[in-house]
């Protein structure tokens, strides 16, 4: 064995690393960037070459979007149609909408006898409509009705009628032809008026309504004597002239109306037209208002009662501004009234509102007594001097049947105990109104006793007042209007505003002997439970119950005007608002007239 060591080999060292260098050598260069060294040194094209092509790029990009740009307005068009159609409201029927149209424009249909056909608000509504899209204004252009009101005044040109007469097509029409008293459009008025009944007289078998309003009688005679065919649709007819004094020699009546066959008339307006009284063109009629004549053109009495024989089915009569008759014997000074002699009497039984407006009393007196009014509703007596007689007849009616619910005087005197006599027969009286009326003292009010001389009281009592409960007087009374009326003190009227005041918030209930809202069954808890008591409510019906006693006191007073009443203090109308929802007075003025806030 040798002692030498022993020498290890060099594969058994590992191999000697060499440092890093910092930048390294690639061993070889991709094509691509030989390539894009090469493009530094290729030549380049001309500038005045390229700036074209890269505008007419930029132009043909600038192209494609315009296109696109439209397409996408397009596309946002027909999605915006598209889904509007999902609207409940296009999606109406047209005869539907034309239905909304017609409510919209024209109201309410049965509500034909007034005179305001609300024209402006026609006028504005009906545009509107039409403005909305392309499919509103092509129902609105079929629908005749809505082009039915036709309307000729110095606000409304013929042109418009024409338009509006062409749109209807058979429609039933709405005539107006409307020229008030100013003096700027008399010169024309016989022009326009001739003019537009020209236009109107092919239409004259269609026309529902008719209502003329012209200054003077040669102007209405102008235009009545183009209607001499025959209207079969006419209901409503209102002839009004404003200035008619002075025009006699149009006194006597055209030729008649509508060649006389109106069967269909039910409402006839006349103001100081003369028809000769023709009761051809005034009977079977509903309403019948009559004003404006005076002198010798005043009606008799027997001409009116004829008239009234005449509409058996009469709802309103309403005679303004007429003369009076000679009523023999007089009235006498005395508060006794002597009824006239009843002959031949006029039963109106459908009458519901009479109004008498500077009318005469004498003519009054004998009409009223004339005829009976069990239904009358309404009763107006203006300017008629002394009404004592009228309250007495109406006090008579009023015994056997009269649901009186509105009575207005205004400007006329009376009685007072008559009156309260008389509002004590009218339980169901809602509204009165006392304008200018010197008469209404604070007795009207007040709580009457007996009469008292020295120390007798006599067993003869006076009518109580409307603050009496004894029994109560009109206790279905809402509103009530003292306008002007100074005889009135202030504690009167406190007197009737308490008395109609419940003693606290439980008073004055409906019925008394009302359970109360707790039953005293055993509460039901489920579906077996109430098959059980059902079947042993059948079986085991229960006794019936008496009705509850009715509670009569009278209704809390919901309106009051104190207007031109200078004895009622502004503390005075601030206490009525603390128990009246609505009280109307006359706003304090200062030293110059001016209202004071």
């Amino acid at each position: 064995m040798s002692t030498y060591p022993l020498r290890a080999p060099p594969s058994a060292y590992p191999p000697r690393r060499e440092p890093a260098r910092t930048c390294p050598i690639p061993s070889a260069i991709s094509p691509a960037a030989l390539k894009a060294v090469d493009d530094l040194f290729r030549p380049r094209a001309p500038g005045n070459v390229l700036i074209p092509r890269l505008r007419e790029a930029i132009h043909s990009l600038d192209s494609k979007m315009a296109s696109l740009m439209s397409q996408r307005r397009d596309l946002e068009s027909r999605l915006e149609q598209a889904v509007r159609l999902q609207s409940p409201v296009l999606r109406l029927p047209s005869e539907l909408l034309a239905s909304i149209f017609i409510i919209g424009v024209l109201g309410d249909k049965e509500d034909d006898n007034s005179e305001s056909t609300d024209e402006e608000d026609m006028t504005v509504m009906l545009p509107a409509l039409m403005l909305v899209c392309r499919y509103w204004l092509e129902v609105a252009l079929s629908t005749p009705l809505l082009w039915a009101k036709i309307a000729v005044s110095p606000h409304h040109s013929l042109e418009k009628a024409r338009c509006k007469l062409g749109r209807s097509k058979s429609c039933p029409l709405d005539i107006s032809i409307n020229f008030g008293p100013r003096t700027e459009y008399t010169s024309s008025v016989t022009e326009q008026v001739v003019h537009a009944m020209d236009l109107f007289r092919p239409a004259l078998w269609r026309i529902k309504s008719f209502r003329l309003s012209v200054p003077n009688r040669p102007q209405a005679h102008a235009v009545l004597l183009r209607c001499q065919e025959d209207a079969p649709l006419l209901e409503v007819l209102s002839i009004r002239i404003y200035h008619a004094m002075q025009d006699d020699n149009y006194s006597v009546a055209p030729l008649p109306l509508f060649n006389g066959r109106t069967p269909r008339l039910r409402s006839c307006s006349l103001t100081s037209f003369n028809f000769g009284w023709n009761l051809q063109l005034v009977s079977r009629l509903r309403v019948l208002k009559l004003g404006g004549y005076f002198n010798t053109h005043t009606p008799s009495t027997n001409t009116l009662l004829g008239i009234l024989r005449e509409c058996p089915q009469l709802e309103e009569l309403a005679l303004r501004n007429l003369s009076d008759v000679d009523c023999a014997p007089c009235f006498s000074s005395s508060e006794e009234f002597e009824f006239p002699v009843l002959t031949k009497i006029v039963h109106l039984p459908r009458l519901k509102k009479a109004s008498f407006y500077y009318a005469g009393i004498a003519l009054t007196q004998q009409l009223m007594a004339q005829f009976t009014f069990p239904n009358l509703e309404s009763l107006e007596l203006c300017y008629l001097e002394n009404v004592t007689p009228v309250l007495q007849l109406v006090y008579t009616q009023a015994l056997t049947r009269l649901p009186l619910r509105h009575l207005r005087i205004e400007s006329s005197l009376f009685n007072e105990l008559k009156l309260v006599n008389l509002l004590r027969r009218l339980p169901s009286l809602v509204r009165l109104e006392l304008v200018d009326v010197e008469d209404a003292s604070s007795g009207l009010l007040r709580v009457r006793g007996f009469v008292i001389y020295s120390s007798v009281q006599l067993a003869d009592p006076l009518p109580q007042g409307l603050s009496s409960s004894q029994p109560w007087a009109c206790p279905k009374l809402e509103s009530l209007t003292l306008d002007g009326c100074t005889s009135l003190d202030w504690d009167s009227l406190r007197t009737f505003v308490e008395s109609r005041l419940p003693a606290n918030s439980h008073a004055y209930p409906r019925f008394q002997g009302v359970q109360p809202f707790r039953s005293s069954h055993p509460p039901i808890t489920s579906a077996s439970a109430a098959a059980a008591a059902h079947e042993r409510s059948r079986s085991h019906p229960s006794p019936r119950k008496p009705h509850p006693i009715v509670f009569l006191g009278p209704l809390r007073l919901r309106a009051i005007d104190v207007t031109r009443c200078t004895q009622i203090s502004k503390e005075m109308v601030q206490w009525l608002r603390m128990y009246v929802a609505e009280v109307k007075c006359e706003r304090a003025k200062g030293v110059w007239g001016e209202p004071m806030p």
